[in-house]
């Protein structure tokens, strides 16, 4: 009996992700599909490890979680579906929602919906974060009370 190599790759690394409460949608098509709470991976190389649960995607890494309207770039990304963790590293970009984020390595923790970066050696870890403008009237400056004495 022959076995489909990629197949059972995909089914593998699907697998492992649907386990942990992320289903992964691999797909061939250019534009990332929104399915729901789907994480999708591109690279050039994906490998996923049945023992450790931990999937590993290499070259010209792309992840899309429309779920949390993020979008990232980097050079390699491993996902510890035990952890719910996502890894990148390697000239890691991520956009959400406007905002983005510029390291070496960042770490995403699916559960707490939070990123922790770390900048390359001798360097710093980049943010742009879009700020709104309050609406709310501001105070005069300056302003002092009035004085009502009869």
């Amino acid at each position: 009996m022959m076995i489909n190599t990629r197949n059972w790759m995909l089914g593998l690394m699907t697998g492992l992700l649907t386990l942990s409460g992320v289903a992964l949608n691999v797909a061939e098509a250019q534009t990332p599909q929104v399915t729901g709470g789907a994480l999708t991976v591109r690279s050039d190389i994906q490998e996923a490890n049945s023992q450790t649960g931990v999937v590993t995607a290499r070259g010209n890494v792309q992840v899309f979680y429309p779920a949390r309207k993020i979008q990232a770039t980097s050079a390699q990304a491993q996902y510890f579906s035990k952890e719910r963790r996502l890894v990148l590293s390697g000239n890691v970009y991520v956009l959400q929602e406007g905002n983005s984020m510029r390291a070496e390595t960042m770490t995403y923790l699916v559960d707490e919906g939070r990123f922790i970066a770390t900048p390359p050696s001798n360097q710093q870890v980049e943010s742009i974060y879009i700020v709104t403008e309050s609406q709310q009237p501001s105070a005069a400056p300056n302003a002092s009370p009035t004085n009502t004495r009869p």
